[in-house]
């Protein structure tokens, strides 16, 4: 048996520590050694991200899968399940720190009923959650789009119709990795190939779409 890690943010919600802490800590108190632990600063909707591909194909039956929430895999319901289901077809042990039943071993449990009840709560419960991730994703983007729509009424969005360099998601998506302390913000201007001047009017641009999103 093999114990992995993997842990998700998307690129405005700054840090990985949190959850990477989370489950150190968890593998660190049942003596549990991680042969490696994999993140990903990408969006939840989908799952064609560099590091979880590899954790994927990497995973074998006996495994096990340490996740700190269950929207940290994923904030797509159906994906989310879909991704779960192979796992668990793969023989690939799903453990989510924040539903305690997922922790719990089903296999020492010799009371077949015991074990078909613990089985449904969990499906139960991860439903659920998987219910609330994507509610939270669906609501974010509403307030990303109200927030355009209310640039767009004060006349403030007139100046985004002319040609770019990049789009400004793009930029936002490298954007959020200075503000991280990722990257620096040279590091960036270069890797967007800016100039500095235009650099700065995309910050601006940016902060003003985030704060009108809140």
């Amino acid at each position: 048996m093999a114990v992995y890690g993997y842990h998700r943010t998307s690129t405005t919600e700054q840090h990985l520590d949190r959850g990477v802490r989370a489950i150190r800590e968890f593998c660190a108190a049942r003596g549990w050694e991680l042969a490696d632990l994999y993140t990903d600063q990408q969006t939840g909707r989908h799952f064609d991200r560099p590091e979880y591909r590899f954790m994927r194909r990497r995973l074998l039956p006996g495994d096990v899968l340490i996740l700190s929430e269950l929207d940290r895999l994923g904030r797509n319901k159906e994906d989310t399940l879909k991704e779960l289901r192979y796992f668990q077809e793969r023989g690939v042990r799903v453990m989510i720190l924040e539903i305690p039943t997922t922790l719990l071993d089903d296999s020492a449990l010799d009371d077949q009923m015991a074990n078909l009840i613990l089985q449904t709560v969990n499906q139960m419960l991860i439903e659920m959650y998987a219910v609330f991730a994507q509610a939270e994703m669906e609501k974010r983007e509403k307030r990303q789009r109200e927030g355009i729509e209310a640039m767009k009424a004060r006349g403030d969005w007139a100046r985004y119709g002319r040609p770019r360099k990049l789009d400004l998601a793009t930029f936002g998506e490298a954007y959020e990795k200075v503000k991280a302390g990722q990257i620096r913000p040279t590091d960036c201007i270069r890797q967007l190939g800016l100039t500095k001047p235009t650099y700065y009017r995309y910050k601006k641009e940016w902060t003003q779409l985030q704060k009108s999103s809140l």
